[in-house]
């Protein structure tokens, strides 16, 4: 059921940012009087086509939601009848094949710019950025946080949740600024400004980077009783029920469910004895925690949850939204920053001073579809901006076969007079082709790397 949810989810993202960015290329080229014979969403064996009359568009949706394409007129490709030469590609105007080409990447980026403005509008409950215990030896550390300490900005832009404040300390912190300034407020409720010396740490590795900084969130000390019980667990094959309070575990005293959590990490494939309390009434119980491999080593799991009273929830998290008017300009501000941190990265990769474990592949991205979607509509709106972003920026590289190579080829055309011959074209683009594929390899074996760890 699960695999169903995330390829789903994963097919949705995928179908709508191919769609509007194949979308792009065709709407402009009829603007710019092409004739496009096929719009195609998918590839394969076709599901569905739709054509008004024989000399009309040909609609069609495939088997394999992976990509598109739009078929336009073009000489190079195939013979083209007299009555059509006017309207095909290859005889337009250098502006106006650029604009064509141009087109998808930047419908990307403006449906990034749409979705996120709805993000904003509809708005979202997140955790108040409210650091816990700071470990020593960290950046944080180092810099003067403190358990308590609020953080209302970064760099002056306002913070409002923790994961909008380490999304912007992590990612100015891989734009290389030396210095990232926070503006806090401590227990006493005095503003302060602390600083993070960034030089000389190592941003390559972003989840390596998040343990240098060591922000952890503040969590409250709560009561060691069960809030939830998931199904097939080790928590309900041994009849615990929501509501129940774990007074003890192999005799131990448990005072908190941090404390409980531990034990059950620490006992792995062990019967735990506990004594809990239901309807006032205390009584014996046996769990038996399932053994998980995780990157800390073998851990136990029971698949329970603890009860957060409602009071408490309303004194951490907070309601984040803006006026459809304030979302506009912050949307396009948000766009710009993952758009110059994607383009950053790459760079980084490219010349070896960032991990290419930061690569995503099919796989990576499904999971985080799935996941995205099972967390609420607004964070599945902002996954799927991040992946628009992404697929903007990435058309836009001067690789041949991308939309960035086209355009390349289409600069040289402009400072020599005359278009690059066909077959250094097709020389590069086999290049390309070969540079895609190597990348895309890759990133497939750190999917299946990741599906193992």
């Amino acid at each position: 059921m699960e695999t169903l949810h995330t390829l789903f989810y994963f097919s949705i993202v995928i179908g709508i940012l191919v769609s509007i960015h194949e979308f792009g290329h065709f709407w402009v080229a009829r603007k710019a009087g092409v004739k496009v014979l096929r719009f195609s969403i998918g590839f394969g064996k076709v599901l569905w086509s739709y054509q008004k009359h024989p000399k009309a568009t040909e609609y069609v949706l495939s088997a394999i939601p992976l990509g598109g394409y739009v078929k336009m007129v073009d000489e190079r490709e195939s013979p083209v009848k007299p009555e059509d030469l006017p309207h095909a590609f290859n005889r337009q105007s250098l502006f106006a094949r650029s604009a064509i080409v141009i087109a998808g990447p930047l419908f990307n980026l403006f449906l990034a710019v749409f979705l996120f403005w709805c993000a904003l509008v509809l708005g979202e409950t997140g955790i108040k950025p409210i650091l816990g215990a700071v470990t020593q030896g960290t950046i944080a550390a180092s810099a003067g946080l403190a358990e308590g300490d609020e953080i209302l900005a970064i760099n002056d832009k306002p913070t409002p949740t923790w994961s909008e404040a380490i999304n912007v300390v992590i990612n100015a912190a891989l734009e290389g600024t030396p210095r990232i300034a926070i503006q806090v407020k401590t227990n006493d409720d005095t503003p302060q400004i602390k600083t993070l010396d960034m030089q000389g740490v190592d941003t390559g590795n972003a989840e390596a980077l998040y343990k240098q900084l060591g922000f952890n969130p503040w969590s409250p000390k709560l009561k060691p009783v069960i809030g939830k019980v998931l199904p097939d667990s080790a928590a309900l094959a041994a009849g615990l029920q929501a509501g129940d309070l774990i007074i003890s575990a192999n005799s131990e005293h448990i005072d908190d469910w941090m404390q409980w959590v531990e034990i059950v990490k620490l006992n792995p494939s062990k019967p735990i004895q506990l004594t809990i309390e239901r309807n006032d009434v205390q009584s014996p119980l046996t769990v038996t925690p399932k053994s998980v491999v995780t990157e800390q080593g073998t851990e136990g799991k029971i698949g329970a949850s603890v009860y957060i009273p409602e009071d408490l929830m309303k004194a951490i998290t907070i309601e984040y939204s803006l006026s459809p008017l304030a979302a506009i300009p912050a949307a396009f501000e948000t766009t710009y920053f993952y758009s110059w941190t994607t383009l950053k990265m790459m760079g980084k990769m490219l010349i070896g001073k960032a991990s290419v474990e930061n690569l995503s592949g099919p796989i990576s991205i499904a999971q985080y579809a799935g996941q995205s979607a099972s967390m609420g509509l607004v964070h599945f709106i902002k996954f799927m901006g991040l992946v628009s972003v992404s697929l903007g920026v990435l058309n836009l590289l001067p690789i041949p076969v991308l939309d960035g190579g086209h355009l390349l080829f289409f600069g040289l055309e402009a400072l020599k007079g005359s278009p690059v011959s066909e077959k250094i074209q097709l020389s590069f683009q086999q290049i390309g082709i070969s540079l895609l594929v190597t990348l895309m390899a890759l990133a497939m074996f750190l999917d299946v790397q990741r599906l193992f760890e």
